[in-house]
């Protein structure tokens, strides 16, 4: 009998236990493939809602539904062996009440094999950060610009350039930390909001468009490979894959089209 070799994955507690240290490094990833590659690099990979928007052309997440996360989620476990995954919880599938955030999130976790999820929301969403973690079920905070309540904010606005605001921010981020979030993403936040949040809790700060003074920072990859035609102002391009893919697709139709595509034998 053949013994299956084991993955060793990183571990929610070793997450939570590089505040201060060695930053960490984050990407998002919605497929095996993609995930594969990310693997080698990434402390951990956020399987984010912002799939809708990338990969399936919505204008925002709000229309994500749980299945479409599974699936995607599914795909990114099977590509990877080293990193922690953690599945957005999309919107509509945990504010109404801690039972319901629980159900849904052991589905996630269940049918997906991944470590943790994330839900958006501060201070009001404390009691079911406490609920999930209290039942087995790792949370990965996130507030600031909070994608999914952009309706409510007038859009993708950087948050934090009222000083007055600071105290919510920050009393936000507080109060998820005490509720037992492991870590908590920080996005769009002006940078020395973030950079003060970051010294005032005792979890790691994952920046995003935020703080280089947080533990960690997270980009969409397909943001950072220039995929998309549109990306934030904070995003830097580490590739610009999207005229390469362009330039390869005519070039493949150029010789299918003159006929001088290889001729070589089709079989596998």
């Amino acid at each position: 009998m053949s013994k299956q070799s084991q993955i060793r994955r990183t571990t929610v507690p070793e997450i939570r236990a590089r505040k201060g240290g060695v930053p960490i490094v984050s990407l998002t990833s919605y497929h095996a493939h993609t995930a594969a590659i990310v693997d080698a690099y990434a402390d951990f990979i956020l399987v984010g809602d912002s799939l809708g928007m990338v990969m399936h052309g919505m204008e925002s997440t709000l229309g994500v539904p749980l299945d479409l996360m599974i699936m995607h989620g599914k795909a990114v476990v099977r590509g990877t062996r080293s990193s922690l995954v953690v599945v957005d919880m999309p919107f509509g599938t945990y504010e109404e009440s801690p039972s319901e955030a629980f159900r849904n999130a052991a589905r996630i976790m269940k049918e997906t094999g991944c470590g943790a999820v994330k839900l958006e929301g501060g201070a009001r969403m404390s009691e079911t950060i406490r609920f999930l973690t209290e039942r087995g079920i790792p949370v990965m905070a996130h507030i600031g610009l909070t994608p999914q309540a952009t309706n409510v904010m007038g859009g993708f606005k950087t948050q934090g350039r009222d000083e007055d605001s600071w105290p919510q921010h920050e009393a936000d981020a507080q109060a998820v930390a005490e509720a037992g979030a492991f870590a908590l993403v920080l996005e769009g936040m002006v940078e020395p909001l973030a950079a003060k949040i970051t010294k005032q809790i005792d979890i790691p700060t994952i920046g995003i468009g935020a703080s280089v003074e947080c533990d960690g920072q997270i980009l969409v990859l397909e943001d950072m490979l220039g995929l998309n035609a549109w990306t934030p102002k904070f995003v830097k391009k580490y590739g610009d894959l999207g005229p390469a893919i362009e330039q390869a697709v005519s070039d493949y139709a150029t010789e299918v089209k003159s006929r001088a595509f290889p001729a070589k034998e089709h079989t596998y």
